[in-house]
């Protein structure tokens, strides 16, 4: 096995970090927010960014092999704790069954305008 760093469709790879890596069958995906990779663009509100942080990381997933439905475990920050209802509200909506293990916590701040990022560790079915 080797370490193997997975572009993202449409996203400009960054030179101090990656994206995705993939060892053997697991994959990594560092720290997701919801800006969108290709129009830069990022909703306002809790819910409309935990929804395309969500969508980030399907497309991410998708680039390793896998899905959402493979993933193990998940990290997740928000800038105020008081939006973690609004954030439930739409994580429940992506892992209805078999929810990966999470961890959820607020930090003292995520960037400008940040209110939701997600780490995730999925598998890739053999």
């Amino acid at each position: 096995m080797r370490k193997e760093v997975i572009p993202v469709p449409g996203e400009t790879p960054a030179k101090h970090t990656s994206r995705i890596v993939r060892f053997g069958n697991l994959v990594f995906i560092g720290g997701t927010t919801g800006r969108n990779f290709v129009t830069k663009e990022m909703p306002a509100d809790t819910t409309g960014q935990t929804r395309q942080t969500l969508e980030n990381i399907k497309l991410c997933l998708e680039a390793a092999g896998t899905s959402l439905e493979n993933v193990l475990k998940m990290t997740c920050y928000l800038a105020d704790l008081a939006d973690k209802k609004a954030f439930d509200d739409v994580y429940i909506s992506y892992f209805p069954v078999n929810p990966p293990a999470r961890a959820c916590f607020a930090v003292a701040a995520l960037g400008p305008g940040v209110k939701v990022e997600i780490e995730t560790i999925a598998g890739v079915p053999s």
